[in-house]
């Protein structure tokens, strides 16, 4: 029986905990792997999908919980109750030191390997799309001048991504959607940007249609599955310009082969 080497055995802990639905430690047994990998080699897909769902699931948990910590906190204000009130932002405090925590840990590992390890453009995208991503989240409870730098970042990074994908991935492509789709929701959130949003979503929904006969067997649902993101958020947004709206809007929530959401 052939020995296991000490990442192809971190890979299947991260499959376990995976199941077990223990994604911290998901996270610590990715981080391994990629410790382990020197360059020019770099992660393969489903060491790179797998990276990518342990860190999601762990700042989604937070992201979900600090939305609902938040509303709760307006709706106290509105209340008048300032003793719950200032209970409630040390408990936000709280959740946002480990959504930093969180997007350090992962925005390093993109900036000192992942990024510059990255040979092919899909793998350049997928890393520089998560880098956009991370710090979109940082972006989404920060306020002054480090929501400045985290919106910053997060354009450069995804417009590196977008530079990339328009010249070496096709407009079918579900790591080109799914990009579009989460620059798409950064405009929309963080910039505050409605017309560049519906603009971004709409070209990129727009340039997949006109190929959508070139898509391959394996990539067409996850491609079709993005692609009615795209439309949904272009619904939902178009009707939020002409009165409030509170529906969720649609992010790519995971890797290309994983089912979006």
């Amino acid at each position: 029986m052939a020995t296991t080497s000490p990442r192809e055995e971190n890979v299947y802990k991260a499959k376990l905990a995976e199941q077990a639905e223990r994604y911290e430690e998901m996270v610590k047994f990715m981080e391994a792997v990629v410790s382990s990998v020197a360059a020019p080699d770099e992660l393969t897909v489903e060491e790179r999908n797998l990276l990518s769902v342990a860190y999601k699931n762990v700042i989604g948990a937070r992201r979900a919980s600090w939305r609902i910590v938040s509303s709760i906190e307006q709706k106290e204000e509105g209340r008048g109750n300032a003793d719950h009130v200032s209970i409630i932002r040390e408990y936000r405090a709280k959740i946002e030191a480990e959504l930093s925590e969180i997007c350090a840990g992962i925005l390093k590992l993109l900036d000192e390997k992942l990024v510059p390890a990255a040979g092919s453009g899909d793998s350049k995208v997928f890393y520089l799309k998560m880098k956009g991503d991370y710090h979109r989240y940082l972006a989404e409870f920060s306020t002054g001048d480090e929501r400045k730098a985290a919106a910053e970042n997060t354009l450069s990074a995804y417009k590196s991504a977008q530079d990339i994908a328009t010249s070496e991935l096709a407009p079918t492509h579900p790591i080109r959607l799914g990009l579009a789709l989460n620059f798409s929701v950064f405009y929309y959130e963080i910039l505050n940007s409605p017309d560049r949003a519906c603009s971004l979503a709409k070209q990129a929904f727009d340039e997949a249609i006109a190929e959508l006969d070139t898509l391959g067997e394996d990539s067409y649902k996850d491609s079709t599955l993005i692609m009615q993101l795209l439309r949904d958020n272009l619904t939902l947004w178009t009707s939020d310009m002409q009165e409030d709206g509170t529906d969720e809007i649609k992010e790519a929530s995971k890797p290309e082969d994983e089912k979006q959401q």
